[in-house]
């Protein structure tokens, strides 16, 4: 009877942990990065060095820019010309900046999207960078390139359909703040204690292992989590903007993958070393008797 207990609270413990550590995990990382600008613009600033990202932003660029100018047989010349000069322009302060204000303006574009009633797009607004690249071609005397004028030249990065379906998660999320995590640290110490109340160091070792166990499944229910968000938010952004919305999801849940290694690999070192304390204490208790 006391076995079948025993393997019944050990059992609730694992999937109250299951749950508890990606629920913590996810509501601190919005309360303390997603609904930070400076923390969101903090995790996405890099990309601006990233040769893939600023490829994504030359070619839509270029894209944008050749539709308002007309060089006849000389367009595609054209066209290799000023994809060079925008590709050129990624590599400087400049466009650094430009990233920089884009993403700034698309935390807050996050934020009423998050907020509202009824969903809004999540975009990274290029037009500061077009702006940007046009003044530099006009000052070098390119030709045609005063016939550009700047437009809005998006990156998607939550579709309006996908905001709508985030929004109350979100807000729950946003809600529990880091609370949930303090409620998960909790449990497990009580859980411990309880045990070694119960049953002494054994029975606390034990506990421990549980505990260890479940802080581990909770890491990749975690992982898992994040892949199946991933794949849903870019299912809904158009299929140009996907690779640039993906090195933005991914530069955005950068630490909350690092939370993952680092709550799985306590969660099994607790364990394993609970269980061979657990071995250990049964032995001299064996050589005793």
């Amino acid at each position: 009877m006391r076995t079948c207990l025993s393997a019944t609270l050990s059992m609730v413990v694992l999937v109250l942990l299951a749950v508890l550590v990606p629920l913590s995990a996810l509501s601190a990382w919005v309360d303390l990065e997603i609904d930070d600008t400076d923390r969101y613009v903090a995790a996405v600033e890099p990309l601006a060095s990233d040769p893939g990202v600023q490829g994504i932003v030359s070619d839509l660029i270029t894209d944008q820019a050749m539709t308002q100018v007309d060089a006849g047989p000389l367009q595609g010349a054209l066209r290799g010309f000023l994809h060079e000069a925008v590709q050129s322009f990624t590599t400087t302060d400049a466009f650094r900046t430009a990233w920089v204000a884009a993403n700034r303006t698309a935390h807050t574009a996050l934020t009423v999207a998050m907020n509202g009633e009824s969903g809004e797009a999540v975009v990274i607004d290029l037009g500061p960078v077009m702006e940007q690249v046009r003044h530099n071609l006009v000052d070098s005397g390119v030709p045609l390139a005063g016939q550009i004028h700047v437009q809005h030249t998006d990156i998607t990065l939550i579709s309006a359909d996908r905001a709508d379906q985030l929004r109350s998660t979100f807000r729950l999320l946003r809600a529990g703040s880091i609370w949930p995590a303090v409620v998960t640290v909790v449990f497990a110490v009580v859980a411990v204690a309880a045990a070694a109340v119960r049953g002494g160091r054994r029975a606390a070792a034990a506990a421990a292992a549980v505990v260890g166990a479940g802080f581990a499944i909770g890491a990749l229910v975690l992982r898992g989590l994040l892949a199946i968000a991933r794949n849903r938010v870019l299912a809904g952004v158009p299929e140009s903007d996907r690779d640039g919305a993906a090195a933005v999801y991914d530069a955005l849940t950068a630490s909350l993958r690092t939370t993952v290694w680092i709550v799985l690999a306590a969660g099994l070192a607790l364990a394993l070393c609970a269980t061979a304390a657990r071995m250990w204490a049964r032995r001299r208790e064996a050589v005793r008797t």
